[in-house]
């Protein structure tokens, strides 16, 4: 992609659903094939995506007319957890991702949310690294069923 293109950030809105779902795979389709049990992510549809919106909400980064990174969000526990944060793999490491997470952060403290939630795969130590460099913690691991060791951990940030 040309790197004078715009970057814009905007809500997610509905229409958006079928190629936020697509980026999602996208983005996913690569861990995945190190990863044990095969994320979910990989069968997000746009009917799933737009339930999500339809609860929660989310955003999205385009570049010029590409959608180039989604993440999705919903109230749970006290809490705003996001999920679903992707970006296209060509466009990774340019800073969208912490674009996306800014903005999850916005929308807690319009919520009046004091803290904010996720869960990712214990095997993603980049982006386990990530958020940790955002100031989440770790507080709990889980096991899929059917596995015997935690394969996935919750993280928190509280927010000021």
């Amino acid at each position: 992609m040309h790197e004078t293109q715009e970057i814009r950030l905007r809500p997610a809105e509905t229409d958006d659903a079928g190629a936020i779902a697509g980026l999602i795979r996208a983005a996913f389709a690569g861990p995945a094939e190190t990863t044990d049990p095969k994320p979910s992510a990989l069968r997000e549809s746009a009917e799933s995506v737009a339930a999500t919106l339809g609860v929660g909400g989310g955003a999205v980064v385009e570049l010029g007319t590409a959608l180039v990174g989604a993440v999705l969000w919903q109230p749970r526990d006290g809490g705003l957890y996001f999920g679903r944060l992707a970006v296209a793999p060509a466009c990774q490491g340019r800073g969208i991702a912490r674009q996306l997470l800014a903005e999850v952060e916005a929308e807690a403290q319009r919520r009046g949310l004091s803290r904010l939630l996720l869960s990712t795969r214990l095997v993603w130590t980049g982006n386990r690294r990530l958020f940790t460099s955002l100031g989440f913690v770790e507080t709990a691991q889980h096991a899929h069923p059917g596995y015997d060791a935690p394969t996935f951990v919750d993280m928190e940030k509280a927010l000021v």
